[in-house]
C-alpha cells in the first residue's frame, strides 16, 4: 500500500465490455448486404451484355473471377462465399448454353472454382490477420492503461487530474508517461514522452517509471530522483542494443511539491508548462533545460532543479506533445494557448473536460500521437488542519 495517495472518485466509468470491439470491427464487413446484391447483380449484368455483344471471338465472362476477389478486401468470409458461389453459378451457366469445345468449357469452369475459392481464403485471411493485429494492439493498449495510475489522485499536497488517451494503431502506439508519487520529501511528478513508436517506446517508458517510483521515494533531490530516471533509460537501451532494438531517449518534467508557494522543477527537455492562476494561463519559464532522460553524456552539464511558482488557487497544466502536436485536417497545429485562455477562469477538471473534447474536434476524432495531460493543484483541504497531514490510504 501506498501510504498519503489516494484515488478520488471517478463517475461514469463504463463497464468493461463482453468482447473486444476491435476485434469485432476487424472481422466486420464494411460493405452492407443489400449494398453488395445491388453492385452484384449491376456487375453481372454488365459483364454478361458485353460477353453476348462480343461472342466466341472475345469472351468477356471470365471476367466475373475478379468479383470475389475485390469481395475479400470489403466483405466478411459468408459475404465473400456468396459471391464467389454467385460467380460460379453464372459463369457455368453462361457457359453451358453455348456449344463450344469441352475442354475449353472445363477449363474456364475449373478456372472460376479455383479464383473464388481462393477469394474466400484471402478474405478469411486477411480477417484473421486483422484479428490478431486489432488483439495485441489491443493488449499493448490495455497494459499502458494498467501500468500508469489511474486519474484523479490526491496526495499531501496536491490534486492530479488529466486524462491519457493513447492512440490505438498497433505501429502508432507511443510511451506516453506520468506518476504522481507520495513521498517522505513531499510529492514527485513525472510526465515524459519516449521517442517513437510502438512496443519498444512502451518499454523505454515502464522502465523510466520503475525507476521513478523507486528514487522518488528514496532520493531526498528531484535532480537526483531525475538521475536515477536517467540510469534505467540508459540501462534498458543498452539492453535493446544488444537485441538488435533502436535505443530511444525520454523527455519529461520532474516536479516536487512540498506544499508551499513554490514547485521544485528538472526539466529534462519537455515542453514548457502552463500556469493557470487569477483566471490567466502562462507559460512557465525554466532557465535551466537539460537533454532528454538517456542522453546525458552529449549534454555535458549535470541536470539542475529550479523553483516555479504555485500560488494558492493555481494550477499547473502539464502534458505531452500529442496536444501541441495534433492537426487538423488542413494540417493547422492545434491552438493550444489560444484555447486555454479562453477555459483559464474554470476549475481544473472543467479545463480538461473542455481541452479533451476540443482536441477530437479539432483531429477529426483521429488522433496521430498519444496525449496525456496532468493539472495539478493544492487539494481543497490543503492546510485545513495545521502540522502534519493525516496519513491516507490508496484505494483501487
Amino acid at each position: 500500500m501506498v501510504r498519503g495517495l489516494r484515488r478520488l472518485p471517478e463517475a461514469g466509468r463504463p463497464p468493461l465490455p463482453g468482447t473486444d470491439p476491435e476485434e469485432t470491427a476487424a472481422g466486420a464487413a464494411r460493405i452492407g448486404n443489400w449494398a453488395l446484391a445491388l453492385w452484384l447483380l449491376l456487375l453481372t449484368a454488365v459483364i454478361v451484355s458485353l460477353d453476348a455483344l462480343t461472342g466466341t471471338d472475345l469472351p468477356v465472362i471470365p471476367l466475373m473471377v475478379v468479383l470475389p476477389a475485390l469481395a475479400s478486401v470489403f466483405c466478411t468470409v459468408r459475404q465473400t462465399t456468396a459471391v464467389a458461389a454467385w460467380v460460379t453459378l453464372v459463369v457455368v451457366g453462361s457457359r453451358i448454353t453455348l456449344a463450344g469445345a469441352f475442354w475449353d468449357v472445363v477449363f474456364l469452369i475449373g478456372f472460376t472454382v479455383l479464383a473464388s475459392a481462393l477469394g474466400v481464403v484471402a478474405c478469411a485471411a486477411r480477417i484473421r490477420h486483422a484479428t490478431e493485429v486489432a488483439r495485441l494492439r489491443t493488449a499493448a493498449v490495455a497494459l499502458q492503461r494498467q501500468i500508469l495510475r489511474p486519474l484523479p489522485v490526491a496526495t499531501r499536497q496536491i490534486c492530479a487530474h488529466g486524462f491519457y488517451e493513447p492512440i490505438e494503431e498497433d505501429r502508432f502506439v507511443g510511451g506516453d508517461i506520468y506518476e504522481v508519487v507520495q513521498s517522505p520529501h513531499g510529492t514527485r511528478v513525472i510526465i515524459g514522452d519516449v521517442q517513437g513508436k510502438g512496443l519498444p517506446a512502451i518499454g523505454v517508458g515502464f522502465a523510466a517509471l520503475g525507476a521513478f517510483r523507486e528514487a522518488a521515494v528514496r532520493e531526498p533531490e528531484l535532480t537526483a530522483v531525475a538521475e536515477a530516471v536517467e540510469d534505467a533509460v540508459v540501462r534498458h537501451n543498452d539492453f535493446s542494443a544488444e537485441t538488435g532494438e533502436t535505443e530511444r531517449f525520454v523527455t519529461a518534467l520532474l516536479l516536487g511539491f512540498d506544499g508551499g508557494d513554490r514547485v521544485r522543477a528538472v526539466n529534462c527537455g519537455h515542453l514548457l508548462p502552463r500556469l493557470l492562476c487569477d483566471g490567466t494561463a502562462s507559460a512557465v519559464t525554466l532557465d535551466h533545460t537539460s537533454v532528454p532522460l538517456g542522453m546525458a553524456e552529449l549534454g555535458g552539464e549535470a541536470r539542475a532543479a529550479e523553483w516555479v511558482r504555485f500560488p494558492p488557487g493555481s494550477a499547473l497544466l502539464v502534458y505531452t506533445d500529442g496536444v501541441t502536436e495534433a492537426r487538423d485536417a488542413t494540417g493547422a497545429f492545434y491552438p493550444f494557448d489560444e484555447r486555454l485562455a479562453a477555459w483559464a477562469g474554470r476549475k481544473p477538471p472543467e479545463i480538461l473536460d473542455a481541452l479533451h473534447t476540443d482536441l477530437q474536434e479539432f483531429s477529426g476524432g483521429v488522433p496521430r500521437d498519444d496525449v496525456a495531460v496532468l493539472a495539478l493543484s493544492r487539494p481543497a483541504d490543503a492546510g485545513a488542519v495545521p502540522g502534519r497531514p493525516e496519513r491516507r490510504e490508496y484505494e483501487d
